[in-house]
Protein backbone atom coordinates (compact mmCIF):
# COMPACT_ATOMS: atom_id res chain seq x y z
CA UNK A 1 0.00 0.00 0.00
CA UNK A 2 1.13 3.52 -0.81
CA UNK A 3 2.20 5.37 2.63
CA UNK A 4 3.48 8.59 2.55
CA UNK A 5 5.71 9.86 0.20
CA UNK A 6 6.08 5.36 -0.93
CA UNK A 7 4.87 3.07 -3.71
CA UNK A 8 5.34 -0.19 -3.51
CA UNK A 9 5.91 -2.32 -6.86
CA UNK A 10 6.03 -6.32 -7.63
CA UNK A 11 8.02 -7.50 -9.94
CA UNK A 12 6.97 -11.05 -11.39
CA UNK A 13 10.27 -12.52 -12.65
CA UNK A 14 9.20 -15.39 -14.91
CA UNK A 15 12.39 -16.65 -16.80
CA UNK A 16 13.07 -19.73 -14.81
CA UNK A 17 16.24 -18.81 -13.47
CA UNK A 18 17.51 -18.36 -16.77
CA UNK A 19 20.17 -15.82 -17.25
CA UNK A 20 18.61 -12.17 -19.60
CA UNK A 21 18.83 -8.83 -19.79
CA UNK A 22 14.88 -8.61 -19.43
CA UNK A 23 14.95 -8.33 -15.59
CA UNK A 24 18.21 -5.99 -15.72
CA UNK A 25 15.89 -3.27 -17.33
CA UNK A 26 13.16 -3.37 -15.57
CA UNK A 27 15.31 -3.46 -11.90
CA UNK A 28 16.62 -0.41 -14.26
CA UNK A 29 13.80 1.12 -15.09
CA UNK A 30 12.09 1.53 -11.53
CA UNK A 31 15.61 3.10 -9.85
CA UNK A 32 15.34 5.77 -12.61
CA UNK A 33 11.98 6.29 -11.91
CA UNK A 34 12.71 6.56 -8.33
CA UNK A 35 15.22 8.90 -9.24
CA UNK A 36 12.95 11.18 -11.23
CA UNK A 37 10.10 11.38 -9.00
CA UNK A 38 11.63 11.72 -6.17
CA UNK A 39 9.78 9.08 -3.90
CA UNK A 40 10.83 5.58 -2.06
CA UNK A 41 10.00 3.46 -4.36
CA UNK A 42 10.20 -0.51 -2.88
CA UNK A 43 10.22 -3.05 -5.01
CA UNK A 44 10.34 -7.01 -4.53
CA UNK A 45 10.75 -9.35 -7.10
CA UNK A 46 8.78 -12.88 -6.67
CA UNK A 47 10.55 -15.94 -8.51
CA UNK A 48 7.52 -16.85 -10.20
CA UNK A 49 8.38 -20.25 -12.59
CA UNK A 50 10.80 -21.42 -10.45
CA UNK A 51 9.21 -20.97 -6.61
CA UNK A 52 5.60 -20.78 -7.51
CA UNK A 53 6.31 -17.73 -5.31
CA UNK A 54 3.82 -14.83 -6.30
CA UNK A 55 3.20 -11.27 -4.05
CA UNK A 56 -0.03 -10.34 -2.25
CA UNK A 57 -2.52 -7.29 -2.59
CA UNK A 58 -0.01 -5.19 -0.59
CA UNK A 59 1.29 -3.36 -3.84
CA UNK A 60 0.39 -0.81 -5.71
CA UNK A 61 1.56 -1.96 -8.82
CA UNK A 62 2.74 -4.83 -10.73
CA UNK A 63 4.84 -5.54 -13.56
CA UNK A 64 5.00 -9.24 -15.29
CA UNK A 65 7.94 -10.22 -17.23
CA UNK A 66 9.09 -12.51 -20.36
CA UNK A 67 10.41 -15.60 -20.31
CA UNK A 68 11.50 -18.43 -22.32
CA UNK A 69 9.88 -21.84 -23.36
CA UNK A 70 6.25 -22.45 -23.79
CA UNK A 71 3.41 -20.11 -23.11
CA UNK A 72 1.08 -23.50 -23.68
CA UNK A 73 2.87 -26.56 -22.23
CA UNK A 74 2.82 -24.71 -18.62
CA UNK A 75 -1.17 -25.01 -18.50
CA UNK A 76 -2.29 -26.65 -14.83
CA UNK A 77 0.60 -25.87 -13.82
CA UNK A 78 1.17 -25.09 -9.62
CA UNK A 79 2.87 -21.55 -10.83
CA UNK A 80 0.33 -20.74 -13.32
CA UNK A 81 -2.67 -21.61 -10.72
CA UNK A 82 -1.03 -19.36 -7.88
CA UNK A 83 -0.02 -16.65 -10.72
CA UNK A 84 -3.67 -16.50 -12.56
CA UNK A 85 -4.73 -16.90 -8.74
CA UNK A 86 -2.96 -13.44 -7.98
CA UNK A 87 -4.36 -11.56 -11.10
CA UNK A 88 -8.06 -13.10 -10.55
CA UNK A 89 -7.17 -11.67 -7.04
CA UNK A 90 -6.09 -7.94 -8.54
CA UNK A 91 -9.16 -7.88 -10.97
CA UNK A 92 -11.49 -8.73 -8.32
CA UNK A 93 -10.16 -5.66 -6.45
CA UNK A 94 -10.04 -3.23 -9.03
CA UNK A 95 -13.51 -3.91 -9.80
CA UNK A 96 -14.37 -3.40 -6.30
CA UNK A 97 -12.64 -0.36 -5.34
CA UNK A 98 -12.71 1.25 -9.09
CA UNK A 99 -11.30 4.71 -7.64
CA UNK A 100 -8.18 2.98 -6.23
CA UNK A 101 -7.27 0.40 -9.03
CA UNK A 102 -4.24 -2.02 -9.00
CA UNK A 103 -2.03 -1.77 -12.05
CA UNK A 104 -0.29 -4.68 -13.94
CA UNK A 105 1.83 -4.21 -16.97
CA UNK A 106 2.82 -7.77 -18.78
CA UNK A 107 5.18 -8.53 -21.16
CA UNK A 108 5.81 -11.20 -23.66
CA UNK A 109 5.78 -14.92 -22.00
CA UNK A 110 3.35 -13.35 -19.66
CA UNK A 111 1.46 -11.25 -22.08
CA UNK A 112 0.74 -14.63 -23.82
CA UNK A 113 -0.35 -16.38 -20.97
CA UNK A 114 -3.01 -13.93 -20.12
CA UNK A 115 -4.81 -14.03 -23.68
CA UNK A 116 -4.25 -17.44 -23.50
CA UNK A 117 -5.84 -17.92 -20.10
CA UNK A 118 -8.45 -15.59 -20.23
CA UNK A 119 -9.47 -15.70 -24.44
CA UNK A 120 -8.41 -12.62 -25.39
CA UNK A 121 -6.43 -14.59 -28.51
CA UNK A 122 -5.25 -17.79 -29.85
CA UNK A 123 -1.34 -18.54 -28.97
CA UNK A 124 0.39 -20.50 -31.14
CA UNK A 125 3.87 -21.38 -32.09
CA UNK A 126 5.81 -19.50 -34.89
CA UNK A 127 6.82 -20.77 -38.09
CA UNK A 128 10.19 -18.93 -36.96
CA UNK A 129 11.68 -17.30 -34.23
CA UNK A 130 11.16 -13.45 -34.29
CA UNK A 131 14.39 -11.92 -32.89
CA UNK A 132 15.75 -8.24 -33.37
CA UNK A 133 14.82 -4.65 -33.53
CA UNK A 134 11.49 -4.74 -35.05
CA UNK A 135 9.21 -1.53 -36.55
CA UNK A 136 5.54 -1.81 -34.51
CA UNK A 137 2.30 -0.69 -35.74
CA UNK A 138 -0.09 1.26 -33.80
CA UNK A 139 -3.25 1.16 -34.51
CA UNK A 140 -5.99 3.77 -34.41
CA UNK A 141 -6.54 3.36 -30.75
CA UNK A 142 -2.78 2.57 -30.06
CA UNK A 143 -2.23 6.00 -31.46
CA UNK A 144 -4.08 7.69 -28.32
CA UNK A 145 -3.08 5.52 -25.86
CA UNK A 146 -1.06 7.42 -22.86
CA UNK A 147 1.56 4.70 -23.22
CA UNK A 148 2.35 4.72 -27.09
CA UNK A 149 1.05 8.15 -28.40
CA UNK A 150 3.95 9.62 -27.99
CA UNK A 151 6.17 7.44 -29.90
CA UNK A 152 6.38 7.21 -33.66
CA UNK A 153 4.63 5.04 -36.08
CA UNK A 154 5.64 2.39 -36.47
CA UNK A 155 7.82 2.42 -32.88
CA UNK A 156 10.53 0.54 -32.74
CA UNK A 157 10.76 -2.13 -30.17
CA UNK A 158 12.96 -5.47 -29.21
CA UNK A 159 10.93 -8.50 -30.84
CA UNK A 160 12.23 -12.33 -29.25
CA UNK A 161 9.39 -14.49 -29.32
CA UNK A 162 8.97 -18.64 -30.97
CA UNK A 163 5.02 -17.27 -30.20
CA UNK A 164 2.40 -15.10 -31.40
CA UNK A 165 -0.76 -14.14 -30.35
CA UNK A 166 -3.62 -14.33 -33.12
CA UNK A 167 -7.71 -13.80 -33.74
CA UNK A 168 -7.76 -11.47 -31.22
CA UNK A 169 -11.38 -11.72 -29.29
CA UNK A 170 -12.15 -7.83 -29.71
CA UNK A 171 -15.68 -8.89 -28.38
CA UNK A 172 -14.41 -9.07 -25.08
CA UNK A 173 -11.52 -6.49 -25.47
CA UNK A 174 -14.40 -3.93 -26.36
CA UNK A 175 -16.67 -5.74 -23.36
CA UNK A 176 -13.63 -4.68 -21.02
CA UNK A 177 -13.08 -1.30 -22.08
CA UNK A 178 -10.17 -2.24 -23.91
CA UNK A 179 -8.54 -1.94 -26.83
CA UNK A 180 -6.10 -3.25 -29.69
CA UNK A 181 -2.68 -1.00 -29.64
CA UNK A 182 -0.18 -2.68 -31.85
CA UNK A 183 0.36 -5.23 -34.32
CA UNK A 184 3.35 -6.82 -36.64
CA UNK A 185 4.13 -4.60 -39.42
CA UNK A 186 1.70 -4.12 -42.51
CA UNK A 187 2.49 -6.96 -45.25
CA UNK A 188 -0.06 -6.94 -47.46
CA UNK A 189 1.50 -9.42 -50.14
CA UNK A 190 2.00 -11.74 -47.30
CA UNK A 191 -0.77 -14.35 -46.68
CA UNK A 192 -0.49 -14.52 -43.19
CA UNK A 193 -2.44 -12.53 -39.97
CA UNK A 194 -0.38 -10.22 -38.35
CA UNK A 195 0.26 -10.71 -35.05
CA UNK A 196 -1.35 -8.86 -31.95
CA UNK A 197 1.53 -6.89 -30.05
CA UNK A 198 -0.11 -4.89 -27.70
CA UNK A 199 -4.05 -5.03 -26.32
CA UNK A 200 -4.76 -2.40 -23.26
CA UNK A 201 -7.27 -5.22 -21.41
CA UNK A 202 -8.32 -2.51 -19.36
CA UNK A 203 -7.66 1.38 -17.69
CA UNK A 204 -5.41 -0.78 -15.09
CA UNK A 205 -4.09 -3.52 -17.65
CA UNK A 206 -1.65 -3.49 -20.32
CA UNK A 207 0.19 -6.57 -22.27
CA UNK A 208 2.50 -6.11 -25.07
CA UNK A 209 4.04 -8.80 -27.22
CA UNK A 210 7.73 -7.25 -27.33
CA UNK A 211 10.37 -5.70 -24.78
CA UNK A 212 10.18 -2.22 -23.42
CA UNK A 213 12.05 -2.88 -21.09
CA UNK A 214 15.14 -3.55 -23.65
CA UNK A 215 17.99 -1.01 -23.82
CA UNK A 216 20.33 -0.02 -26.26
CA UNK A 217 23.04 -1.81 -24.03
CA UNK A 218 21.64 -5.22 -23.80
CA UNK A 219 20.50 -5.51 -26.85
CA UNK A 220 24.17 -4.93 -28.18
CA UNK A 221 25.19 -7.53 -26.17
CA UNK A 222 22.75 -9.91 -27.57
CA UNK A 223 23.24 -8.79 -30.79
CA UNK A 224 26.93 -9.66 -30.67
CA UNK A 225 26.63 -13.16 -29.52
CA UNK A 226 27.68 -15.25 -32.18
CA UNK A 227 24.62 -17.33 -31.85
CA UNK A 228 21.99 -14.48 -32.45
CA UNK A 229 24.30 -12.80 -35.01
CA UNK A 230 23.48 -16.10 -37.07
CA UNK A 231 19.80 -16.11 -36.17
CA UNK A 232 19.09 -12.64 -37.64
CA UNK A 233 21.44 -13.01 -40.84
CA UNK A 234 19.77 -16.32 -41.45
CA UNK A 235 16.30 -14.92 -41.15
CA UNK A 236 17.54 -11.29 -42.43
CA UNK A 237 20.03 -10.86 -44.07
CA UNK A 238 23.52 -9.42 -43.21
CA UNK A 239 22.30 -6.00 -44.22
CA UNK A 240 19.85 -6.21 -41.83
CA UNK A 241 21.71 -7.29 -38.87
CA UNK A 242 23.97 -3.86 -39.20
CA UNK A 243 21.25 -2.11 -39.97
CA UNK A 244 19.99 -3.44 -36.58
CA UNK A 245 23.08 -2.64 -34.34
CA UNK A 246 22.71 1.14 -36.32
CA UNK A 247 18.96 1.90 -34.71
CA UNK A 248 20.95 1.08 -31.55
CA UNK A 249 22.32 4.46 -31.36
CA UNK A 250 19.01 6.32 -32.91
CA UNK A 251 17.20 8.13 -30.41
CA UNK A 252 14.05 7.68 -32.31
CA UNK A 253 14.06 3.62 -32.19
CA UNK A 254 14.23 1.79 -29.15
CA UNK A 255 15.93 4.58 -26.93
CA UNK A 256 12.48 6.24 -27.00
CA UNK A 257 10.42 3.46 -26.36
CA UNK A 258 12.64 2.18 -23.37
CA UNK A 259 12.87 5.86 -21.85
CA UNK A 260 8.73 6.27 -22.77
CA UNK A 261 6.45 3.01 -22.08
CA UNK A 262 7.54 1.92 -18.76
CA UNK A 263 8.23 4.94 -17.59
CA UNK A 264 4.67 6.04 -18.41
CA UNK A 265 3.00 3.09 -17.19
CA UNK A 266 4.64 3.48 -13.68
CA UNK A 267 4.11 7.28 -13.81
CA UNK A 268 0.49 7.02 -14.58
CA UNK A 269 0.30 4.39 -11.84
CA UNK A 270 1.45 6.31 -9.52
CA UNK A 271 -1.01 9.44 -9.98
CA UNK A 272 -3.45 7.39 -10.15
CA UNK A 273 -2.88 6.43 -6.61
CA UNK A 274 -1.85 9.50 -5.23
CA UNK A 275 -5.20 10.59 -6.52
CA UNK A 276 -7.21 8.06 -4.40
CA UNK A 277 -5.48 9.27 -1.20
CA UNK A 278 -6.84 12.78 -1.54
CA UNK A 279 -10.10 11.41 -2.10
Amino acid sequence: MLIDNQIHIAVLDLYEGVVNEGMRGIRQLIEEFEADCHMMVKYEIFDVRLKAEVPDLNFDLYISSGGPGSPLDSEGSLWEKRYFGLVDDIRAYNAQHPEKKKHMLMICHSFQIFCRYYGYGVVSKRKSTSFGVMPVHKTFEGHHDPLFRSLNDPLWAVDSRDYQITQPNMEKIDAGGGALLCIEKFRPHVDLERAVMAIRFDEAFIGMQFHPEADAVGMRMYLLREEKKELVIEKHGEKKYWEMLDHLNDPDKIMLTYATVIPRFLMIALQHRLRTLSL
